[in-house]
């Protein structure tokens, strides 16, 4: 299949803001709401302050080209207690992380893949997996890290033993949990690939 990875400001470049909207208008995402919510209600914003930045995923494989999902991108700096990781993870990470003294841990600069979703809108999620939509992620980081320096990506996702397997097929560690400011509380289990 052909997949276009379209960078959502070059979108809005060619076709205008409220034609953006428009086309994020029509996303649907109902296994995760949160998914959908940030796509319609920030990734516009985000990406012209320059906290984030979106890529839409067409399939082109036809005439008629489907918006089938997208995926987040940020560049957050990440900090771990490297004890939680196996002994060569631990040294690949400290070889590209500092060592903060304050803290006492290490402070690891990678791209964070902040939001991967898929269209449900039509049943056209049924055009690419979530593990061709998370290789198109990790594709354009690996082209980022191959012009900047670096070697790992990370993610954060809920701690459901579905996502799990989900990302630890597609090569993605487990080392620690981000605490969330919310009423509720709750965390997040964050997660770590080695970019070969």
């Amino acid at each position: 299949m052909s997949r276009d990875v379209v960078n959502l400001q070059k979108l809005m470049a060619k076709r205008g803001e409220e034609q953006t909207r428009e086309l994020l208008s029509g996303f649907s995402c109902p296994p995760n709401p949160d998914i959908e919510d940030f796509l319609k209600r920030n990734a516009i914003e985000f990406a012209k302050q320059g906290l984030s930045q979106t890529h839409i995923v067409v399939d082109s494989s036809t005439d008629k080209r489907e918006f089938v999902g997208y995926f987040t991108l940020a560049h957050k700096p990440l900090t771990m207690d490297t004890a939680t990781l196996s002994a060569t993870m631990r040294k690949r990470v400290e070889k590209f992380a500092v060592y903060d003294e304050r803290i006492k841990e290490h402070v690891l600069a990678a791209p964070l893949i902040a939001q991967l979703g898929k269209n449900y809108t039509n049943g056209v999620n049924r055009l690419i997996s979530g593990g061709e939509l998370l290789a198109l992620a990790c594709d354009k980081v690996e082209r980022i890290l191959f012009d900047l320096g670096g070697k790992f990506v990370y993610l954060e996702c809920a701690d459901t033993p579905k996502l799990l397997d989900f990302y630890r097929t597609n090569r993605f560690r487990a080392f620690n949990r981000r605490y969330l400011d919310a009423p509720d509380g709750g965390y997040l289990v964050q997660m770590l690939k080695y970019i070969h």
